[in-house]
């Protein structure tokens, strides 16, 4: 069973001690009882703590599934155990309860649906205990209600309203994203992975020195999504304290340089920024392309953009993540010792094929949205596949997705129907509203009435057929429409 792209890490830390659980004891499966385990192996978690607050920790209750069930040698460590229906069931239901939240699943999302399902081992031994589950069920609830109104007053802290540039200095404001914002409105894709990288960014952001994290590697591995992803942990506040509120703000160097005229006036911009940077004292800067900061601005006589931010970067005033290619890094980077010095490589790989297909299964719920249409998991196993096979050229999952996104496009548009039923209301609406017009121009306000009148039916029409066209989502994007998007 497929479960990481959608739990937290502590959540996948459970289920694996279940299943580790399940191969050291000798069963050929993972049950209820193996999923309650794993989540009291997990102590410091609301789901462990609330267990311990009714009087359930680790030992007793393996104590009690142990007398009730027992433990056969009848598997190897080597095997793989499998889901029962009934963890099958339990492990969607907290799936499906994130989802609504639109959140990761946690180990409280597991144990409130391990309770909801009613019956089974870990309901049984809750009973052999004393719990009275509805009560159980009612402080989990309540505890993740409050941890949720939390995140909410975190995200609102972080100004990640609608408006997720407010509160950025001005200059920012112009030519940065605030991605950390964004994260906690919710509207970056998700980042599925890509653990050891963020990780190794974390721990180098908190060093004293030198901890300016660079990362290293070729266009379309995802470099950019290691950023995202730091950004969604320090929305969730899933970081060291050090970190807990800090924005990461994307710089456009592009957007710096667009529109320069005059000898100065990047250095003066750019200045700016990290003035403003380093008054606020909470904004890490994302630099994608970094190796541009070498003579970025243009003018002869003129400083680069690097020479402006060593002193910065110096002092420890300020942290900056940099994004660039191992052969742009070489050609350009490196050349400057005195920056070069300021940061430490993160080496960001191309995902294999298994990893790539992870990443897009995550995505795919976006692309869905998008485009209307179902993207069958056949399609996403053909869009790795094919895109390693044919284009060689570029990198996984970048291409894949591509792919993925464009045989959505292709599918969409070839189904029309709906499309011209749309097209047929909205025209006959003009046609509606201009004669409605001219009848108002010659004072028959009886027929401009009965036009308006006719206005409103076809305008409502018009809503309902968009919504079912929404709602439907029947168009299906198969293995053959990548295969036709390839050829």
């Amino acid at each position: 069973m497929n479960y990481r792209q959608f739990f937290t890490q502590t959540a996948i830390k459970a289920v694996e001690f279940s299943q580790y659980i399940a191969q050291r004891r000798g069963k050929g499966y993972i049950g209820t009882g193996q999923l309650l385990l794993g989540i009291l192996h997990m102590r410091d978690t609301i789901a462990a703590e609330t267990l311990d607050k009714f009087g359930v920790d680790y030992d007793s209750a393996e104590q009690v599934i142990r007398e009730g069930d027992g433990f056969q040698d009848v598997l190897t460590p080597e095997e793989t155990p499998y889901y029962t229906r009934r963890a099958q069931r339990v492990m969607q239901g907290a799936i499906d309860t994130a989802r609504e939240a639109r959140s990761f699943v946690t180990t409280e999302h597991i144990l409130l649906s391990l309770l909801s399902e009613g019956e089974g081992t870990a309901v049984r031994t809750l009973e052999d205990l004393d719990v009275d589950i509805e009560a159980l069920q009612s402080e989990v609830s309540a505890k993740m209600d409050d941890t949720e109104d939390e995140v909410k007053e975190k995200s609102a802290r972080r100004k990640s309203g609608k408006d997720t540039r407010k509160g950025l200095p001005a200059s920012l404001k112009k030519f940065g994203t605030d991605l950390t914002a964004a994260a906690g409105a919710g509207s970056l894709d998700p980042v599925i992975g890509r653990t050891a990288e963020i990780d190794r960014v974390i721990q180098i952001l908190a060093r004293r020195t030198k901890n300016n994290p660079l990362l290293l590697g070729e266009a379309g591995v995802g470099k950019t999504a290691i950023a995202e992803g730091l950004a969604r942990r320090i929305a969730a506040g899933e970081v060291p304290f050090l970190l807990e509120d800090k924005h990461i703000v994307t710089l456009s160097m592009t957007a710096l340089v667009a529109g320069t005229k005059y000898r100065g006036e990047f250095e003066e911009r750019l200045k700016n920024v990290v003035d403003d940077v380093i008054k606020a004292k909470n904004i890490i800067l994302f630099i994608d392309e970094i190796h541009t900061l070498i003579r970025a601005g243009g003018a002869e006589g003129a400083l680069d953009a690097a020479n402006i931010l060593k002193p910065a970067l110096a002092r420890g005033q300020m942290q900056i993540i940099g994004a660039t290619t191992l052969s742009e890094y070489k050609k350009y980077f490196a050349k400057d010792g005195a920056l070069a010095r300021r940061f430490q490589s993160v080496t960001v790989d191309e995902p294999d094929a298994a990893d790539a297909e992870q990443i897009l299964f995550g995505l795919r719920s976006r692309y869905e949205e998008f485009h209307h249409a179902r993207i069958e998991d056949t399609a996403i196993t053909a869009a790795v596949r094919l895109s390693k096979r044919y284009l060689t050229d570029r990198f996984l999952p970048d291409k894949a997705i591509d792919l993925m996104d464009e045989a959505s496009s292709h599918v969409r548009m070839k189904s029309a129907g709906g499309t011209d039923r749309l097209v047929g209301l909205r025209r006959e609406i003009a046609g509606v509203v201009k004669e409605k017009d001219a009848a108002v121009s010659k004072q028959d306000y009886e027929e401009a009435a009965h036009l308006r009148d006719r206005e409103k039916d076809l305008r409502a029409k018009l809503d309902a057929s968009r919504k079912g066209e929404d709602a439907r989502m029947e168009i299906r994007v198969t293995e053959d429409d990548i295969a036709a998007v390839v050829a």
